[in-house]
């Protein structure tokens, strides 16, 4: 499986998780994760894994400006229901980089590491998604708009042709490098764009 080569230019994502050195996992509870690790979760790799990646890192240098993030310390909150639009597919991002699970979770060891019940669907009041560090209660907001990062024009016509199975293999290839085009400009060339992904801080 030849992953797209700018994977290996998204910035990282580095956490300390305590259940990770509690287990042996790793010995000093640090876990690095690329997004290559987000597109092998989905299968895919799109604006909307690419958004679930950029947000979940914009909350968590806000939330951790000083120390490494605790993976397993962090509750998420979505607007949308698990089965509504993409919010599932959000969710699972989420879920791999912060550990915060639904129900299905880990229900933790001796009252401690538990991951289950710390992700949340269907929170009307929530922009965007809303992170917050279950230590300190302080909570940010994160607002994703990738529609300042447009498609090219061809892209689009490609789509089409692509899914009526009209397109012969070199336009599905074009179609393919324009895809993966917009999500390493969004990933890359506009990472710390706040047009793109803006934090607020709620507490």
């Amino acid at each position: 499986m030849a992953l797209a080569a700018f994977f290996d230019q998204v910035p990282v994502l580095r956490l300390r998780d305590p259940l990770a050195r509690f287990l042996g996992a790793s010995d000093d509870g640090i876990i690095e994760y690329r997004y290559c690790d987000a597109v092998r979760l989905a299968g895919h790799s799109c604006p909307t894994v690419a958004g679930a990646w950029l947000s979940a890192r914009a909350g968590l240098v806000a939330l951790f400006p000083d120390i490494l993030p605790e993976r397993g310390g962090i509750s998420v909150f979505l607007p949308e229901a698990e089965d509504e639009g993409v919010s599932g597919v959000i969710g699972q991002i989420l879920t791999l980089i912060t550990g915060a699970a639904a129900a299905n979770g880990f229900h933790g060891i001796g009252g401690n590491h538990r991951r289950s019940g710390l992700l949340h669907y269907g929170c009307g009041d929530v922009t965007g998604m809303r992170l917050r560090r279950n230590d300190n209660g302080q909570m940010v907001e994160v607002q994703y708009n990738p529609r300042t990062v447009p498609s090219d024009s061809e892209q689009m016509t490609l789509m089409g042709l692509v899914l009526n199975g009209h397109a012969d293999p070199a336009q599905r290839q074009r179609f393919a490098e324009l895809w993966q085009d917009r999500v390493r400009r969004l990933l890359i060339e506009h990472a710390d764009d706040p047009a793109v992904v803006r934090v607020r801080y709620l507490a």
